[in-house]
């Protein structure tokens, strides 16, 4: 008799266990979104550093080699830390939809992509 009983309430008890994740909405769970959103931050963070030659021959090309090896420079460890920082930021927050959507941070979403270009 107490086996039948104690069978029952384990019954009970995993049922209760298994039915609130039958009512997750299948909107708010996007495991492509968390899974692009970690990948994201990790490339970020290991790239950031290629902001540095990156800005100094944007800015090179466009302002001369003087000012890409002075202002470039400055800018390029200022987008460096920033977009290390998005990637840490989106390494520990890839599984929370913030921002929505899971949403990159920063634009364009990776070092070697230019302002124009997006992948989706």
């Amino acid at each position: 008799m107490r086996e039948r009983v104690v069978l029952r309430l384990g019954i009970l008890l995993t049922v209760l266990w298994l039915c609130p994740g039958a009512t997750l909405d299948a909107a708010e769970v996007r495991a492509g979104g968390a899974i692009s959103k970690l990948g994201r931050g990790a490339v970020n963070i290991v790239t950031g550093w290629v902001e540095i030659p990156k800005r100094v021959h944007e800015t090179s090309a466009t302002q001369g080699a003087a000012a890409g090896w002075t202002w470039g420079l400055l800018r390029g460890v200022g987008h460096g830390f920033v977009r290390t920082a998005a990637g840490f930021y989106e390494l520990f927050t890839f599984p929370f939809p913030a921002p929505p959507d899971y949403a990159p941070v920063i634009e364009p979403e990776y070092v070697f992509l230019s302002e124009s270009q997006s992948v989706e």
